[in-house]
């Protein structure tokens, strides 16, 4: 994802073994025109970055003998069209400000695994976008093939105003959790597991803006699955919480990536539950040029009128270096009738039952 560059002698300190520890910094870059066919009504141009988030990062790591080091990592999202922070929090008043994306230190052994504490993902994207790469968003649509469609009665915590529930099922780059204890296990044999605590930090009641989360992978290249648990029991759900499980598998070659996955997702304050199929593919015809395909299903129980939605998603991508690229993206969303489209990204529902974008973008990781 990145080029390593160490910065650890620029940050004033002198560290007792330099060949020993490293401070890592990287970055991504994304930005583009997006057409919209319509939001309320009326079509919109918009210039936004979508594909990859627009992300600052430091990470780091000292090595503290017999196999153990200590391991920290800070992560900001920014907006590089007027330069400012873009901090989604999903209902929650933390989690704002500078490293609001990640904001961990902990210890890693290659033995015994990693324990981390802090502002963390779960194990939606650990285990299912990260260690299985089951996601299509990883590779393909990005922010527009996160799933979100005319289900506004599931009801989450931080949605903005309208029909839809934004990214319910807990995966996507600006969803990670306060006041986080983690443990990931190593890999043994290809099998990784792993568990999470977030403690809710509200005096009288132990429970409340809590969230607990579990994750297990498995690899035997070129396939792997994987399958997580996610419970956040928010505040304003009055001791209820949303519920996400995950199942995602993919198979990975040098010029071929298949990959598919299924979430649900529960609102155990009203019922109300959705879920999503997800089927994807990305081809290198050759070395400089990729493109990739998505198809998602999504639908819901009583609680959200029955509403589902078909989406389509495709991406042409012409690499001008290992780092720096140019793309074509469309994407389009279908729902049953009288229900209103939303494409995750847009923040605005279509004022009937299809909606349409077409993009050109450039993105560069360093």
């Amino acid at each position: 994802m990145t080029t390593a560059v160490v910065v650890a002698a620029g940050l004033g300190v002198a560290p007792r073994a330099q060949a020993q520890s490293s401070v890592t910094m990287w970055g991504t870059l994304d930005l583009g025109i997006s057409y919209i066919s319509n939001i309320g009504g009326h079509s919109v141009w918009r210039m936004d970055n979508v594909d990859l988030p627009n992300l600052l990062g430091f990470s780091g790591s000292e090595d503290l003998g017999n196999g153990t080091h200590a391991i920290f990592r800070l992560v900001t999202q920014f907006g590089v069209n007027g330069n400012i922070l873009a901090l989604p929090n999903n209902g929650s008043e933390s989690g704002t400000g500078l490293f609001a994306e990640n904001a961990w230190v902990g210890l890693d052994n290659e033995r015994y695994g990693k324990l981390t504490l802090g502002r963390q993902y779960d194990f939606m994207m650990d285990t299912l976008y990260s260690d299985v790469g089951a996601d299509a968003a990883r590779y393909g649509g990005g922010y527009y093939q996160y799933r979100d469609g005319p289900f506004g009665n599931l009801a989450i915590p931080g949605s903005p105003p309208g029909d839809g529930s934004y990214r319910f099922d807990h995966m996507g780059a600006d969803t990670a959790l306060d006041n986080v204890v983690k443990y990931t296990s190593p890999l043994i044999d290809g099998l990784r597991f792993g568990g999470m605590y977030a403690f809710g930090g509200t005096a009288g009641d132990f429970r409340e803006n809590s969230a607990d989360s579990f994750g297990l992978s498995y690899s035997f290249k070129p396939f792997a699955v994987g399958v997580a648990y996610t419970d956040i029991r928010y505040a304003t759900l009055l001791g209820d919480s949303v519920r996400n499980i995950g199942v995602g598998a993919s198979y990975n070659t040098p010029k071929l990536l298949l990959t598919a996955l299924f979430t649900n997702t529960l609102n155990t304050l009203n019922g109300a539950m959705v879920n999503a199929v997800e089927v994807g593919a990305l081809y290198f015809v050759v070395p400089s040029f990729s493109t990739s395909l998505a198809y998602t299903y999504m639908w819901g129980n009583a609680v959200v009128d029955h509403n589902h939605a078909n989406q389509l998603d495709a991406v042409f991508k012409y690499h001008l270096s290992k780092r720096t690229a140019v793309y074509v993206q469309a994407v389009y969303q279908i729902t049953n009738s009288g229900a209103n489209a939303l494409i995750n990204g847009t923040f605005g529902s279509s004022s009937g039952n299809t909606q349409f974008i077409g993009r050109i973008g450039m993105q560069t990781t360093f």
